[in-house]
């Protein structure tokens, strides 16, 4: 009941026609927070375009430019005969290394965990949309199993969350902050290199000078396109490796 109470209040709200917003961003904007919880960020099927159009007060197309533009950005599939839905991404689910290695038996161990307070550099700063320099709180943290370290992540946070750094990091990240801040994560820009490990990195990863290290950058961002963090996140490939699933998929397949 609670889902369908959901759907109802966000499909309910009137799209406002003044504000200079097309039609169609308000409504993909809808959708992100309709997405972002059960049933649908479960693989649930969305409602049809022409149940959303009545509900919206829009056109049946208007309704399709908002859903080709998520499925566009990886987040919707349009499957011809079946339906939309949520795309099942690996890469947002290995958002929580935790929940991830635990569901292959692995438990996690803690090497290194600290929460500061820092001025944003004008990369941080860039990528959370925020004076370089504004005051955000910053987590460190070097996990791995079976008494090896085997990751570094630094991430830094948008200072609307009002985080007090005295939340507890050893949760799952995205699921703390769900708890804690009331925002959801709905999407992440991600960029992935190798590098080679500097002296701190080779001190905290127990790594040979110059180890090739995989690079992974990433800011996340919720229904409304709004920075929820920035992560910059080195792993020891010796040990992870990434594996991606490409397929093509006609976008006029619904």
């Amino acid at each position: 009941m609670a889902a369908i109470s959901t759907e109802s209040s966000l499909l309910r709200r009137k799209l406002n026609r003044t504000n200079g917003i097309p039609l169609h961003l308000q409504i993909e904007r809808m959708l992100r927070k309709l997405i972002s919880a059960p049933p649908y960020s479960s693989g649930a099927l969305l409602p049809d375009e022409l149940t959303l159009a009545e509900r919206l007060g829009v056109s049946r197309g208007t309704v399709r430019n908002s859903i080709l533009n998520l499925v566009h950005q990886g987040l919707l599939e349009r499957r011809k005969g079946v339906g939309t839905k949520v795309v099942q991404s690996g890469l947002i689910a290995w958002a929580s290394l935790t929940a991830e290695m635990r569901r292959k038996g692995i438990e996690i161990q803690s090497f290194l965990l600290e929460v500061s307070e820092t001025r944003a550099s004008s990369k941080v700063a860039a990528a959370l949309k925020i004076p370089d320099g504004t005051l955000v709180k910053c987590l460190e943290q070097v996990r791995g199993w079976e008494d090896r370290p085997v990751l570094q992540s630094i991430s830094w946070f948008h200072p609307r969350l009002k985080l007090s750094g005295s939340e507890d990091f050893r949760k799952p990240l995205y699921e703390l902050l769900r708890q804690t801040t009331g925002v959801t994560p709905v999407h992440a820009l991600e960029e992935f290199r190798a590098i080679p490990a500097g002296t701190v990195l080779e001190r905290r990863l127990r790594t040979e000078k110059g180890a090739p290290l995989l690079l992974r950058v990433r800011t996340t961002l919720d229904a409304d396109e709004l920075p929820i963090d920035y992560a910059e996140i080195h792993y020891q490939t010796g040990v992870i490796s990434l594996t991606i699933d490409s397929r093509w998929k006609p976008v006029d397949q619904a």
